[in-house]
């Protein structure tokens, strides 16, 4: 496993590297720039902005310069937030995002198991279909519908909750049913089919010709080989909790990573974005390899090679 580990660790440099070097060209080539406002700025102050932050330097020195402070771990000053760095920024910021995506992580998993099983136990009856159609409505609304409609139903007409902000625990509540309400609809339909795959076994039926009760079969003996689907979507469903956290943070106003990103995509922080790209990726490149150690684990068939 440590071998394994080490291999996907080294595999992930070359990655990071091009991630960086595309985001970092992209910036540079998209129209605008970090000092442009609607109230025009004089010339002079422009130039002295752009000396300051090595922007009058030529494109291949500032990509160098970016690489060398990438590899000492420093994503430089923000230029929209010039007291603060991005990794102040990231440090401050990244912790709201990541209460928001487990609070979310939690809903989905939940609502996704639960569903998917009552499915599966009994295929092609109101037990199955009912579920399942909520599950395909669920993925028909993305989080830029679901989040302003739950706003606006719950926080507006009913007052139960806040329309926005980060402050009380209920805050918490809207944004991680809309982020968890699209995930829990693909791991329900990934949980029904793991179940029926492993219900139709034969080690299942000489467990109920034993006598075990229907729950022991399903938490015992199936539950833990039907959920290996859930398992291999969780890499690419946590990375999407977090990043998906974007528009949710912005609709619900949540002082998140997300906002910086959005905010800074539009702003042109040429740090900001590049510093919050890269941290994300290398975020789903960690929690992929997570995913695959316990794959194995949960999978006797399956080896680290």
């Amino acid at each position: 496993m440590l071998r394994f580990i080490l291999r996907r660790l080294l595999q992930t440099i070359p990655v990071l590297f091009v991630v960086a070097t595309v985001t970092f060209f992209m910036l540079r080539v998209a129209p605008g720039g970090p000092f442009d406002e609607e109230k025009r700025i004089p010339e002079e102050i422009v130039r002295k902005l752009e000396a300051h932050y090595g922007l009058d330097k030529p494109l291949w020195q500032q990509y160098l310069i970016q690489m060398k402070n990438l590899l000492r771990g420093d994503f430089g000053p923000s230029f929209k937030y010039p007291k603060r760095t991005v990794n102040e920024l990231i440090a401050d910021a990244f912790p709201v995002s990541l209460e928001l995506g487990c609070y979310a992580l939690l809903v989905a998993l939940t609502l996704g198991i639960v569903a998917g099983v009552i499915a599966s136990l009994r295929p092609n009856t109101a037990s199955d279909y009912v579920p399942m159609a909520l599950a395909m409505i669920g993925i028909c609304f993305p989080t830029f519908v679901t989040g302003p409609l739950l706003s606006n139903y719950f926080g507006l007409q009913l007052g139960w909750f806040n329309p926005g902000g980060w402050f009380f625990p209920e805050d918490r509540v809207l944004p991680a049913l809309t982020l968890g309400f699209y995930y829990a609809a693909y791991i329900s339909r990934l949980t029904r089919g793991g179940m029926l795959e492993v219900l139709n076994q034969d080690y299942i039926r000489t467990a109920r010709a034993k006598g075990a009760s229907e729950s022991r079969v399903v938490v015992r003996h199936a539950l833990k080989g039907g959920l290996l689907p859930v398992v291999s979507f969780m890499g690419p469903a946590a990375a999407g909790l977090l990043t998906g956290s974007f528009v949710v943070e912005t609709i619900f106003n949540i002082p998140g990573l997300g906002r910086f990103f959005v905010m800074s995509a539009f702003n042109r922080d040429y740090t900001m974005v590049l510093g919050t790209v890269l941290f994300y990726a290398t975020l789903i490149v960690l929690l992929n390899l997570v995913v695959d150690v316990i794959l194995v684990w949960l999978n006797p068939k399956l080896k680290f090679e």
